[in-house]
């Protein structure tokens, strides 16, 4: 009975909340049920496929392992004559001057061991570049190129507006090569042309280390019916031996199964293949048939390149038409699969994704986009989403009194173990308005509230855009420091940029004041760097993540010496001798002599620094970025 009436007062609520365990075992369990009935039977039916399907995937890798190479190396030879158009283009390198651009391509070749001839030929026809010889040695050269790089290039029809274009291959006494050329480039008017060729006897031997044995042969063919690189240029797996040396045509070679090309039967099962642009087809030759799979690569000659492979292939063949027959049955278990999937991961990951996503905002302290979560008829759902709301208004309130950048930087250096007391050197900014006292007396406590509220905005904003922490406000000052809790190298001039960026933003502000017939502000601000210590001090549960120590002392007695140093002005800024030792000679800075601070034995030497010099505060030592 109690069950019931508790089952009652749910429903008579509007909320029936079933746990996820539940949902999850029923219907993933009879999900699993039929989907390994399923398995199971289509196992059976395939279980003589698998050698075929785990060749056809290493042919897939291999194929795309080739044309990974070959575009890197061609993608190498590219760059290289894209990136130094430009020179030539500026003016800093000369068509018609080839001392000019000699050591420039020199550099070009030695740093790209794939070009082997680079030139720059005028409209005359006229030329120079760089030649590198089958012993590696480079020769430059002008109007004559040597002996082995004639015929690596033909220049082709460019114009002005002509992009990077690829030549027909060509090969001599020396081996083949690909080339490419970009024009020359100046006022709109083309000057020239710049070509690279490259050597095809590097990427040959890299394609030809990927034969697997005598059941697999690889190629390349360019120039329409031209191979070029064959791994079985001994004895083909054929029986048949070659008739002439590479490049050859394709129907002379004798190769019979490059030369059936165009008459081979495609087979359409291997559609994942074909997605990857792979054509998978099979050639049936006087002794055997063969599995050939190969992919047409285009934008590196005149023509498209076609590289592939294939084995021997009389059993796989077989296989691949008693494929169809199971391919059907497993498509449709594939595809009730995929719809039941989906369905399921919707409901069940529509309120995580939601829990997710507000997780993240809640991770990196945008506590004003989180938007609370809905509340769930599953039950664990419904306790998360409560939870999590909770716990967004808690973190609210708490960082209406800890600084998110604090927060931020606590939680990245490891937390607790970051926040504990440790004396380091810093950097502190003490900051103060001349004569609030009698600024405020003629204003309300809201109005007062308000004035040092932006007042405060325009602090923090400086401190924290120089990577910087805030430790207090003092009446209608502010205490802040750089070197903790994470250390940086440029915290002294960090330090700087946020005081001269402050004292910018109250000139404009006081500059708009004074169009309004209001008075002027006036602020004096201390920077001393030293030896403090940083980190929580209190006690029980009352702790405050703060700096204390002489340097501190130091700071504000700097900034109290404003009074007497820059009397009438609009913004001093006071600097210890240990501050500006650290700062970059360019900051704008003059001595304002050695004075005796209260609570210290010892003169202080004091520098005066120019809050309004010329340039943005960013210039002056290491950025903010850069620092972290």
């Amino acid at each position: 009975m109690n069950k019931i009436r508790k089952f009652v007062a749910r429903r008579r609520r509007g909320r029936l909340n079933m746990p996820l365990t539940r949902i999850i075992s029923l219907s993933f369990g009879g999900f699993v049920a039929l989907s390994l009935s399923l398995v199971l039977f289509l196992s059976v039916k395939a279980n003589y496929n698998n050698t075929f399907s785990l060749l056809n995937d290493k042919a897939i890798l291999i194929t795309q392992s080739m044309e990974r190479q070959l575009r890197e190396h061609f993608q190498s030879v590219q760059s290289a004559v894209v990136d130094l158009k430009p020179f030539f283009e500026t003016g800093t390198l000369r068509v018609d001057d080839p001392d000019s651009g000699l050591d420039r391509l020199t550099v070009a070749m030695a740093t790209n061991s794939r070009i082997n001839v680079l030139v720059v030929t005028d409209l005359n026809g006229d030329n120079f570049g760089v030649f590198k010889a089958p012993s590696g040695r480079l020769w430059p050269f002008k109007s004559q190129i040597p002996a082995g790089g004639r015929e690596t290039y033909k220049l082709p029809k460019l114009t002005a507006q002509s992009g990077p274009t690829w030549g027909r291959l060509l090969h001599n006494d020396v081996g083949q090569f690909a080339h490419i050329s970009v024009p020359l480039v100046v006022d709109g008017r083309m000057i020239g042309t710049l070509t690279a060729a490259s050597s095809l006897t590097a990427l040959g031997e890299s394609i030809q280390s990927m034969d697997e044995g005598e059941d697999s042969t690889v190629f390349i063919i360019a120039n329409g019916d031209e191979v070029v690189v064959h791994s079985d240029m001994s004895v083909f797996q054929t029986g048949n031996v070659p008739q002439v040396e590479l490049p050859s045509d394709r129907n002379i070679l004798g190769d019979p199964v490059l030369a059936a090309f165009g008459e081979e039967e495609q087979l359409e099962a291997f559609k994942r293949a074909a997605d990857l642009g792979i054509r998978v087809s099979r050639v049936e030759t006087a002794n055997d048939d063969f599995i050939v799979m190969r992919v047409v690569i285009p934008g590196y000659s005149d023509e498209p390149w076609v590289i592939g492979q294939y084995f021997r292939g009389v059993s796989m063949s077989r296989e691949v038409r008693r494929l169809m027959g199971s391919a059907a049955v497993g498509l449709g278990a594939l595809l009730i699969a995929v719809l039941v999937a989906i369905w399921m991961g919707r409901r069940v990951a529509r309120p995580l994704r939601n829990l997710a996503r507000q997780s993240e905002r809640v991770g990196s302290l945008a506590l004003d986009d989180v938007e609370p979560l809905p509340r769930s008829r599953v039950a664990e759902l419904d306790q998360v989403a409560l939870a999590f709301n909770s716990m967004v208004d808690g973190l609210r309130a708490m960082n209406l009194y800890v600084p998110r950048s604090l927060f931020s930087k606590l939680m990245r250096l490891g937390g607790q173990q970051a926040a504990e007391a440790r004396e380091a050197e810093l950097t502190i900014l003490f900051t103060d308005i001349v004569g609030f006292t009698a600024l405020s007396e003629g204003l309300s406590a809201t109005e007062t509230a308000s004035y040092l509220n932006r007042h405060f905005s325009i602090l923090v904003q400086a401190v924290e855009q120089e990577g910087g922490t805030v430790d207090k406000f003092i009446g209608d000052g502010m205490l802040a420091f750089w070197g903790a809790p994470d250390a940086r190298p440029d915290n002294a001039a960090a330090a700087v940029r946020a005081a001269r960026r402050i004292a910018e933003v109250l000139k404009r502000e006081n500059d708009e004041a004074e169009m309004r017939g209001e008075r002027r502000i006036q602020m004096r601000m201390g920077i001393h760097t030293g030896m403090a210590v940083v980190g929580n001090v209190g006690a029980l549960d009352r702790w405050n993540y703060t700096v204390v120590g002489d340097t501190v002392n130091v700071t504000e007695r700097l900034q109290t010496l404003g009074r007497e140093v820059g009397a009438g002005e609009e913004v001093v800024i006071l600097a210890s001798a240990d501050t500006v030792a650290r700062l970059p000679e360019q900051i704008v800075r003059e001595s304002a002599g050695e004075f005796s601070l209260r609570g210290r034995s010892q003169a202080l030497e004091v520098w005066k620094l120019d809050p309004f010099a010329v340039g943005m505060p960013a210039d002056y030592g290491i950025s903010p970025t850069a620092a972290e």
